[in-house]
């Protein structure tokens, strides 16, 4: 294609659509990934201000048991997400939430609320520029996504053997880490679902699945990224 074919392809009424179009469902991601946010940070907060709630979720297994079914739903979502209707999707994302935000009220009892409040301010600036790199960029961001899910797998494996050494040193070099990989995979999710966006058909329920599995990704790494920084930055309680 020439250099003249590209300006007018660039300037054409059917590019311009395909941009409005792309804006319009990653719009539908972000705001499917801030209600669940909300939901979690309410359902914290709730659950932190109520001891009639949080001792019994703290001193049972119900702790356990909630952090089974959130393993559960976040396996469930991926590989039953075509199968499922577009209401059921969504409500998975939303107990999802909810769940998370009863067993993330653990920070709020842990943390001072001034210091969790400011490091998800500071994970919400850090993800708003990582994320807006991710969607403008023209490079390609596959490798970088490869390697951190390689990583990813890593750090796992690292936080488990470190339940039983309780290495201090170790923690932090699992928190450092944990930050570089999850701000890699905002940038790389959030290519990633530009770039879907027309699969199935715009407007489509399989088009809004999508939107939603995108909003699910965005939402873990938003979380993820922001308990690695609160490690850093989180300042306990006396």
């Amino acid at each position: 294609m020439s250099n003249y074919d590209v300006r007018d392809f660039l300037g054409s009424a059917e590019y311009k659509q395909e941009l409005a179009l792309q804006r319009t469902f990653m719009t539908r991601v972000y705001s499917w990934m801030t209600i669940g946010l909300l939901c979690t940070a309410l359902t914290a907060l709730v659950v932190s201000s109520s001891e009639a709630l949080w001792r019994p979720l703290f001193t049972s297994g119900l702790f356990w048991v909630l952090i089974i079914a959130e393993f559960g739903i976040a396996l469930g979502f991926r590989f039953a997400l075509r199968a499922v209707p577009v209401a059921v999707a969504a409500g998975m994302f939303l107990v999802y939430s909810i769940l998370t935000g009863a067993t993330l009220s653990v920070v709020l009892l842990v943390y001072t609320k001034a210091s969790v409040y400011g490091t998800f301010f500071i994970t919400a600036g850090m993800f708003a520029g990582i994320s807006a790199f991710g969607y403008v960029t023209k490079r390609s961001l596959d490798s970088i996504g490869s390697f951190c899910m390689m990583g990813l797998w890593g750090l796992i494996l690292a936080s488990v053997v470190n339940i039983f050494l309780r290495s201090d040193g170790m923690s932090w070099i699992i928190s450092f880490v944990g930050v570089v990989i999850f701000t890699g995979l905002t940038a790389y999710d959030t290519q990633k679902f530009k770039q879907a966006y027309a699969e199935g058909g715009t407007g489509t329920a399989e088009n809004q699945k999508i939107g939603l599995l995108g909003a699910f990704e965005l939402y873990l790494d938003f979380i993820n990224l922001f308990i690695y920084l609160l490690r850093f930055l989180g300042n306990r309680r006396d």
